[in-house]
């Protein structure tokens, strides 16, 4: 099942004769999970294992040991979740990754949606007690929208777990891909004895080193008395070789085109595994593609630098008030100083001071290629969304903005501090923490979320980072949506006569409160010229 490398793996000689081409070189890619399935484990463990850190956290680490990395805002190390995406910048073997791990909770699904539309591949991480369990499956149709191929860690083989081919069949049953199994275990939980890699034909540790050469013949692994010495290992192995028969073989092309994941089982927590999918990642992943945009796609080739914003982050460092705009560059050679034209507002901006990020630690950067994931600080001039570019005027489509779930009104209990609010509404709208609107009568702050989690979080920070208690009550609406009219006089009719149930968002555009989801139909069905949109897209 082993696969050569293409010539984005290439000794560093051979892969850099054009500098233009330097973008093969880069893996950028997200990690994805329902909530507690090992995710924020595992980035930490990917990172120990590409020598980036030297020593791993544990997520729930409590007094003077050390924090998970990736979960860098003080709300995360507190609860023991991911709220917001973390990304970094490593190094390995000639190869740069851009690791942007996600939140896993579905009330924070929105900034997991857009960090999406900026990775060339992801990490499907699965509980092997559970299997593909909500968040999981809706975090994959979003993968499968924009074609970007899985690798999946079925995570915590270490404990008690479901039958390997049962897991096997409920994935590609439930997902509609051709699974592969390419790091197989030795048993489960107390019976576990390690793992088969049929990648690197080895025998993996029940601690994770790497073992004894083994058979590249699946068949021929009943012939090893030592392995076959063992039971469960024995048990294992037949389950296996069911499995290879059943299943195609590992193709890389298959893959890449969201054809097929490969499978790895492992542990996170334990290590085993972790060095195996770095590996996968390297060897598999796709260097960075044509990314969507008008009038035509955009080439990693193409010597214009282009670079879209998918996220902002307020006050990384609260010592500053700083503000960073998170740039998935998409083509040319970027080098720091450069002006990039702002196509939606029509500026120029020079990019004086770019950053690389590891989670909340960062380094000024000379030089960025296609696939890197760089920091631009600025006062508000960046938003989500936002196209960027050197030369010709493109525009990245595809970056999602969705309707809230939970609309609230926000209550200042001190009113001298209006003015603050509004900056850390408008400072975490950006964000994508929250949604906010004004209504069209009345001067409250409306907000909106996805979740009570998010809402929560919105509070808490807003307090933390800002010196402004609040708190959120109920306002009579279920739901909104933006609306839209090829007919401008339809549109301003509409906003006439339902004035008093209208808001604007942050960029002025016209939303429609409903009350309940009978309301918003029965909107729907008198005013057959507007459009009520769920989604639309940013920038």
């Amino acid at each position: 099942m082993t696969e050569t490398l293409d010539t984005a793996t290439a000794p560093a000689a051979a892969r850099r004769p054009d500098r233009q081409a330097a973008y093969r070189s880069r893996r950028t890619f997200a990690i994805i999970s329902h909530p507690d399935a090992g995710k924020t484990t595992l980035t930490e463990k990917l990172l120990l294992a590409s020598g980036a850190i030297r020593m791993a956290g544990h997520v729930r680490a409590r007094g003077e040991q050390r924090r998970t990395r990736s979960d860098w805002m003080e709300i995360e190390q507190k609860r023991g979740i991911s709220v917001t995406s973390s990304v970094m910048t490593f190094e390995r073997d000639g190869l740069t990754f851009n690791l942007l791990d996600t939140p896993g909770h579905a009330d924070f699904s929105e900034d997991t949606y857009r960090t999406l539309t900026a990775v060339d591949s992801a990490i499907m991480v699965i509980d092997v007690a559970k299997g593909i369990e909500s968040q999981t499956l809706k975090l994959f149709e979003v993968c499968r929208l924009r074609d970007i191929p899985i690798i999946t860690f079925v995570n915590k083989v270490d404990r008690e777990g479901r039958d390997p081919l049962e897991l096997l069949d409920e994935i590609a049953s439930t997902l509609a891909l051709d699974v592969a199994p390419v790091l197989w275990p030795l048993g489960m939980g107390v019976d576990f004895k390690g793992c088969i890699d049929l990648a690197a034909h080895r025998l993996i540790g029940s601690n994770g080193a790497p073992g004894r050469p083994i058979s590249a013949d699946i068949d021929a692994l009943s012939r090893d008395t030592e392995l076959m010495a063992d039971p469960n290992a024995a048990r294992s192995v037949e389950e296996l070789q069911l499995a290879a028969a059943a299943l195609p073989r590992f193709d890389i092309d298959a893959y890449r085109a969201g054809h097929m994941t490969p499978i790895l089982f492992g542990s996170a927590l334990k290590g085993i595994g972790v060095a195996e999918l770095l590996r996968a990642v390297a060897e598999w992943a796709p260097p960075p593609a044509p990314q969507p945009a008008k009038p035509e796609p955009v080439a990693p080739g193409d010597p214009d630098v282009t670079g879209f914003v998918f996220k902002v982050q307020a006050n990384m460092d609260r010592n500053h008030r700083d503000r960073v705009a998170f740039v998935r560059l998409c083509s040319g050679i970027f080098a720091r100083g450069m002006k990039l034209r702002n196509v939606r507002a029509g500026r120029d901006l020079a990019i004086s001071n770019p950053m690389f990020f590891f989670a909340q630690d960062r380094e000024t950067v000379d030089e960025a290629v296609a696939g890197d994931v760089i920091g631009i600080p600025n006062h508000g001039t960046l938003s989500v969304g936002d196209t960027l570019t050197s030369g010709r005027e493109v525009r990245f489509t595809g970056i999602p903005n969705f309707a809230p779930e939970i609309i609230r009104r926000v209550r200042l209990s001190d009113a001298i501090k209006a003015k603050q609010l509004s900056k850390a509404l408008g400072d975490l709208a950006e964000e994508g923490v929250t949604q906010v609107f004004r209504p069209m009568i009345g001067a409250d702050w409306i907000v909106g979320v996805v979740g009570p989690l998010q809402l929560d979080v919105l509070g808490t920070r807003i307090e933390a980072e800002y010196g402004v208690p609040v708190g959120f009550e109920p306002i009579g609406y279920d739901t909104a949506r933006w609306v839209a009219s090829a007919d401008p006089a339809e549109l301003k009719r509409f906003i006439a006569l339902n004035r008093a149930n209208m808001g604007e968002d942050r960029y002025g555009d016209p939303v429609f409160f409903a009350a309940s989801a009978w309301a918003l139909q029965r909107a729907e069905k008198n005013a057959p010229a507007i459009r009520f949109l769920a989604t639309r897209e940013m920038g």
